[in-house]
């Protein structure tokens, strides 16, 4: 169904936006918020809930009764005290929805302030005492500004609690009774939440007049533009498997979510050692590096970003189309949550979901209580990015656009002293180092360690038996030590990607001044010298030492970083040192070696 009659300079907006029929949400509270009603309005993230009360409280703001035909040269009063006010439970989110309405109301000579935490509130302040039409913000800085008279709310015609049922999560409830109360008694008030606690509805029942109720149909089972997929992995490679994920995809954004700070932080020097675009989000981060970080995501300088789930509430994306839960969501809540990152506003996009046999049962329930049926499946093996990759290459528009004159003159050069079978080869080959190169991972199947892994006893570096059944230790030289700023998280990674190993096969690691000396266990040694010098930059080198040459080392080797044993180390460190790390230890946890 089309937009209903609106005013000419947001018809003009939403024409210009693409927008030609209401989503679901906007239809509904459109057609409800006829009379400045108040309404109670149950909608995920996503759907279009901005727009939807953007233009429900048009009316109002344009000072016209409701169904009044639109002047089509009509514009807002000139801006002074704020007609509206909306709420938004984070800075990301009330900025985004400033965004959102800036546009919206950019025709109509609409000005709409932002006041959130980690801005300067004199600026604020100044802005709003230079006239506003809408102010959007988060309920501390907002309560601050009402107690500093610099809120005036005297004129206010409609107020929008958006997410309330975060903001009652995060404990702003006293703050957003504080500035409900400050408001004149006659205004419209809609509450957005995309669930309906107890709590919900009694704030709805204090600060609403007979609000209508509306809960939109399909918005419970979770967005139908989200595909849902649940990979089955070993959590040793959960690290791979981001990886390989985000090259089988290759989407022009994508959100890894992690549980934690220091996961976040892991994670993000792994992918950007492996030639990845990052950026981080967690609440470690000020509001300066957050909003930089936003910044390089939307202007395509960053593709990937990592985050927690409280720094990364409210963010819009236009181009994210890929989730990945590196980490199991806590509950179905937080999965929709993050999940809504994409598919919004008739996007389509993919939610992946990383589940060991451990938490199958867990995730199952997850599912259950979501409404979402996931497509299972293994992870994707370096064939098969290696495949696409292929199929890639021959669409990139490179190979459609008429070669220049130049061009032509440097193929004929070329061809004289290559076959085209050569330089086609070549060609793949510069291909493939643009890419981060895909991971080897294990698929465990449907509630089983894949065969011949799981079989045996998890790798234990404590136990003498399986040590020696990896075979005799090879130590190696680096040419990278701690004036280059060698670093355990970034030297694991680049070891285990070169050399083509696992972490269980690396052993000791000395960082020396000027190099780094490192030991690789088993049979992986002779694998190991050959993939390190056919990968990467020949500027890092390795070499194997003749003898037991990394022990001889110790009784002269000057102090390593903080987890690297020393020659005054204890016993058991040392014991730990020569045993090397565990296949599933986590880089820059407990010890320094990993």
């Amino acid at each position: 169904m089309p937009f209903p009659t609106l005013p000419a300079p947001l018809a003009r907006a939403l024409s210009e936006r693409g927008y030609a029929d209401p989503t679901p949400v906007q239809a509904a509270v459109l057609e409800a918020a006829a009379g400045a009603r108040d309404l109670l309005v149950s909608a995920q993230t996503g759907s279009g809930k901005t727009v939807a009360y953007g233009l429900a409280m048009a009316d109002m703001l344009f000072g016209r009764e409701a169904g009044e035909e639109a002047d089509a040269a009509e514009m807002l009063p000139p801006a002074g005290a704020p007609l509206a006010l909306v709420i938004a439970p984070t800075r990301e989110l009330a900025l985004q929805v400033q965004r959102e309405l800036l546009w919206l109301y950019a025709p109509a000579g609409g000005r709409v302030t932002a006041c959130v935490g980690g801005m300067d509130p004199r600026r604020e302040a100044r802005m709003m005492a230079d006239g506003t039409h809408i102010v959007v913000g988060t309920p501390g800085r907002l309560r601050d500004h009402l107690e500093r008279r610099n809120l005036d709310p005297t004129n206010l015609r409609a107020v929008v609690l958006d997410e309330a049922d975060e903001m009652l999560d995060l404990g702003f409830r006293e703050d957003i009774e504080f500035i409900l109360s400050s408001t004149p008694p006659e205004r419209a008030t809609y509450l957005f939440s995309a669930t309906l606690p107890k709590a919900i509805e009694a704030l709805a029942e204090r600060y609403q007049r007979n609000a209508l109720r509306l809960a939109i149909k399909g918005e419970s089972k979770g967005h139908a533009d989200i595909a849902y997929r649940a990979v089955r992995i070993m959590p040793r490679e959960t690290e791979h498997v981001v990886l390989n994920l985000l090259r089988e995809a290759d989407a022009p954004t994508a959100i890894v979510f992690c549980n934690t700070r220091n996961a976040v932080r892991h994670l993000q020097a792994s992918l950007t050692e492996r030639g990845f675009s990052v950026v981080a989000l967690s609440g470690e981060l000020g509001q300066g590096e957050r909003n930089a970080a936003l910044q390089a995501l939307r202007d395509g300088r960053a593709r990937v970003c990592v985050a927690t789930d409280v720094a990364a509430r409210g963010i819009d994306l236009p181009s994210l189309s890929l989730v990945i839960h590196a980490d199991l969501p806590h509950d179905a809540e937080v999965l929709q949550h993050r999940s809504g990152r994409t598919g919004r506003a008739g996007r389509k996009g993919t939610s992946v979901l990383l589940i060991p046999n451990s938490r199958r049962r867990r995730a199952e329930q997850m599912f259950a209580m979501a409404k979402v049926s996931p497509e299972w499946s293994g992870p994707p093996s370096a064939d098969d990015i290696r495949k696409l990759d292929g199929e890639r290459m021959l669409s990139d528009p490179l190979f459609s656009e008429p070669p220049a004159e130049e061009d032509v003159a440097l193929a004929g050069a070329l061809l004289a002293g290559k076959t085209p079978e050569e330089l086609a080869a070549l060609l793949a080959r510069v291909y493939r180092t643009r890419l981060p190169a895909p991971e080897e991972v294990s698929d465990p199947g449907e509630g089983r360690a894949p065969r011949g892994v799981s079989e045996r006893p998890p790798y234990d570096p404590m136990n003498p038996e399986q040590i020696a059944a990896l075979g005799p230790a090879v130590w190696f030289r680096l040419n990278l030590g701690r004036r280059d700023n060698a670093d355990p998280r970034r030297l694991l990674p680049m070891l285990t990607r070169r050399g083509g190993i696992g972490r269980q096969e690396i052993g000791a690691i000395r960082i020396f001044d000027r190099e780094t000396k490192f030991e690789i266990r088993g049979n992986a040694a002779a694998r190991f010298a050959e993939a390190f010098a056919r990968n990467g930059s020949p500027e890092i080198q390795v070499e194997a030492l003749a003898g037991d040459a990394g022990p001889a080392e110790r009784k002269s080797a000057p102090s390593g970083p903080k987890g690297f044993a020393s020659p005054r180390a204890g016993k058991h460190q040392r014991q730990a040192e020569r045993s090397g790390p565990r296949p599933d230890h986590k880089p820059g946890r407990n010890t320094g070696r990993s």
